[in-house]
C-alpha cells in the first residue's frame, strides 16, 4: 500500500507537502497540488480519514439525511443524490447518505460522535424537530426544502409557481373541473411535510382566485393507489377534465384508472406529474406530460451551501426556489366537449 513518502517521492516534493494536501491544513500552489494528486492516483494512495480528521479536526464528511425509513426515495430523488455526492466529491468531501428516520432522537448519535462536518436534510417538514436539533447542537447544515423559518439556509422547489402555472396551463386549454392528486405519507410522523403542504395550499389558493371547485384525493405512492385515486377523483367529480398529480410513483397508476374507468387520456382527462422527470413520465403509457423537479440543480447548490458553509466562503446563508419547468408528453390537451363530459357523468 502506498504511504505519504511514496507520493512525495513520486511527485518530487516533501513528505510535509504532501500532508497539507491530504489533509487540506495548508493551501498548496494549484501546479503542486495538481502534481501531488495526480501522484496519489497513479499510486493508488488511500487517505487516513482518521489521522486526516484528527490533523485538521474535521473529517471532510458530509451526510444526507433522508428519511428512507419512513419515505420511500424515488427516481427523482435519487438523481438529486448522485449529484450531490459528485459535487461534494470534487470538492473534496467524502459523501454519505445516511438513511434514517424522521424522528430527531435518531440525529442524536451521529451529531454527538463528531463523524461529520455537517448535514444536508432532505425531506424537510413545515414544523421539523430535526431542524430545532441540528441548530441547537451548532452543527453545520443545508436543508432541502424549508421549515416555517425561512430565515435558514435552503434551496427548494417553488411549489407555489410550480402550482400556478400548472392551472395556468389547463385554464388556458378550457379546463374547469381541475383535481389534484397528492401523496399520504404511510408515517404520520411526515403529514407536515414541505412539499405535500406547500402543493396542496398552492393548488387549493389558486382555484379560489379563479372561481373554480377544488377537488383534493390523496394516496400512498404505488400505481396501486393511484389507480384508486383516479376512482376517488370521481367519484368526486365525475365532469373531471384534468388532474395535477403530485405522488410520483402513483402517477402511471392515475392514468390507469381512468382508463379502466372507460375514459380514454388525454381526449377525456388530461394528466399533469409534477416534481417529477421526463424519465419518469416516460415510463406510462400515454407518455405522462412533466413539470420536471430541477434534482440535479437542487443537490448540486444544496452541496455547495454546505461546504460554502463550512469553508466560510459566504456572508449570508442561501434561500434559493426553483420551479419546475413544463414538458409535454401525450396525457395532455385540450379540455373535451363540456356536452360530451355531462353525458359521461350521468
Amino acid at each position: 500500500m502506498a504511504t505519504m513518502r511514496d507520493v512525495a517521492i513520486r511527485a518530487g516534493v516533501s513528505i510535509a507537502t504532501v500532508s497539507f494536501v491530504v489533509n487540506n491544513t495548508k493551501r498548496v500552489a494549484p501546479d503542486t497540488r495538481s502534481r501531488i494528486i495526480e501522484a496519489m492516483n497513479e499510486l493508488h494512495y488511500q487517505r487516513n480519514v482518521v489521522a486526516r480528521a484528527l490533523a485538521s479536526h474535521r473529517t471532510r464528511i458530509i451526510a444526507l439525511l433522508y428519511p428512507a425509513l419512513d419515505h420511500r426515495a424515488g427516481p427523482t430523488i435519487m438523481k438529486f443524490i448522485t449529484k450531490a455526492a459528485s459535487v461534494a466529491q470534487e470538492r473534496g468531501y467524502d459523501f454519505v447518505l445516511w438513511p434514517v428516520s424522521n424522528d430527531a432522537k435518531q440525529m442524536s448519535h451521529l451529531l454527538a460522535g463528531g463523524l461529520v462536518d455537517g448535514v444536508i436534510l432532505m425531506e424537510v417538514q413545515i414544523n421539523d424537530a430535526r431542524v430545532d436539533k441540528l441548530v441547537e447542537s451548532n452543527t453545520p447544515f443545508a436543508l432541502i426544502g424549508r421549515t416555517h423559518d425561512e430565515s435558514l439556509p435552503f434551496v427548494d422547489i417553488d411549489f407555489s409557481t410550480t402550482l400556478e402555472q400548472a392551472l395556468d396551463y389547463f385554464t388556458e386549454l378550457g379546463h374547469s373541473h381541475i383535481a389534484f392528486v397528492s401523496e399520504r405519507t404511510p408515517n404520520s410522523i411526515l403529514d407536515d411535510i414541505g412539499p405535500l403542504v406547500r402543493t396542496a395550499s398552492a393548488y387549493r389558493d389558486g382555484m379560489v382566485a379563479r372561481g373554480l371547485e377544488q377537488v383534493v384525493v390523496y394516496c400512498e405512492g404505488s400505481p396501486h393507489d393511484g389507480r384508486q385515486a383516479a376512482r376517488d377523483v370521481l367519484a368526486a367529480d365525475p365532469e373531471t377534465t384534468a388532474v395535477i398529480v403530485m405522488n410520483e410513483n402513483a402517477a402511471f397508476g392515475v392514468v390507469s384508472g381512468f382508463k379502466h374507468a372507460g375514459l380514454s387520456v388525454p381526449e377525456d382527462v388530461s394528466v399533469l406529474s409534477i416534481a417529477t422527470s421526463s424519465e419518469m413520465g416516460a415510463l406510462s403509457d400515454p407518455i405522462l406530460s412533466t413539470m420536471n423537479a430541477p434534482a440535479a440543480e437542487l443537490g448540486e447548490l444544496g452541496v455547495a451551501a454546505l461546504i460554502d458553509l463550512l469553508e466560510g466562503t459566504v456572508e449570508h446563508p442561501p434561500h434559493v426556489l426553483l420551479a419546475c419547468p413544463l414538458v409535454l408528453g401525450e396525457s395532455t390537451g385540450p379540455a373535451p366537449d363540456s356536452a360530451a363530459v355531462k353525458r359521461r357523468s350521468t
